[in-house]
């Protein structure tokens, strides 16, 4: 089966449940949290897909997504031809998704699943009972973004330490962070403290000079 054909399939088995795109090579199936479940244990039973393996799960923050600091001729919401052009169209998409890829070592076909999320309500099935490794890949998602994958055995941070505070992979998570730790001699112990760096642009200024190069050039 050819990636055409199980783009055909897998329209005629979802139907409207899904949304479906195929770039690249690649398919992405669009569901909601509410449908994912059966999905994913039809994708991974159906002797059509057998995707038996998912090969991983990540979180994306599609906070300011369409805006960059780049300037380029035109001004779109997709990779990196965005500008900062103020009255460029930004993305509309909701702020958080949970992507899974999945792989069919019986087809060699790989699929892509994206669940968007409304931002005030960050909760969605785990998959853990369908497929094994969703489980550190969960714990990540949750610690990093601050998904709630329900049903999830042992949902706890895996990454950061037991005391850290917010998301470190959210957009709007402060890239030098919010608490700073140190060895306390008089106290005997590890403190936490308000982090003591100050804020500052991390954003280069690149100058270009077209016009002297080109002399050189043509010089």
């Amino acid at each position: 089966m050819n990636i055409d054909e199980l783009f055909v399939n897998i329209q005629q088995c979802f139907g409207s449940k899904a949304k479906y795109l195929l770039e690249q090579n690649q398919i992405t199936l669009e569901v909601s949290a509410s449908e994912l479940r059966n999905i994913c244990l039809k994708l991974r039973d159906n002797s059509q897909f057998m995707f038996e393996q998912l090969m991983d799960l990540c979180a994306v923050d599609y906070l300011k997504y369409g805006v960059g600091e780049w300037e380029t001729n035109s001004a779109t919401a997709q990779g990196f031809s965005r500008a900062v052009n103020v009255n460029a169209s930004v993305s509309t998409l909701p702020r958080f998704a949970v992507v899974y890829h999945l792989l069919s070592v019986a087809r060699n076909q790989r699929l892509r699943i994206r669940v968007f999320l409304d931002a005030n309500n960050l909760r969605i099935p785990s998959v853990i009972d369908i497929w094994n490794s969703a489980d550190w890949y969960e714990r990540e998602a949750f610690d990093l973004f601050g998904i709630l994958f329900e049903g999830h055995p042992d949902l706890r941070r895996i990454l950061t330490d037991y005391g850290f505070i917010g998301h470190p992979f959210r957009k709007d998570f402060p890239l030098i962070g919010q608490v700073e730790m140190r060895y306390d001699a008089g106290e005997g112990r590890v403190i936490y403290e308000p982090v003591s760096i100050e804020p500052r642009t991390l954003v280069p200024k690149v100058v270009r000079y077209t016009g002297a190069v080109e002399e050189k050039v043509n010089g």
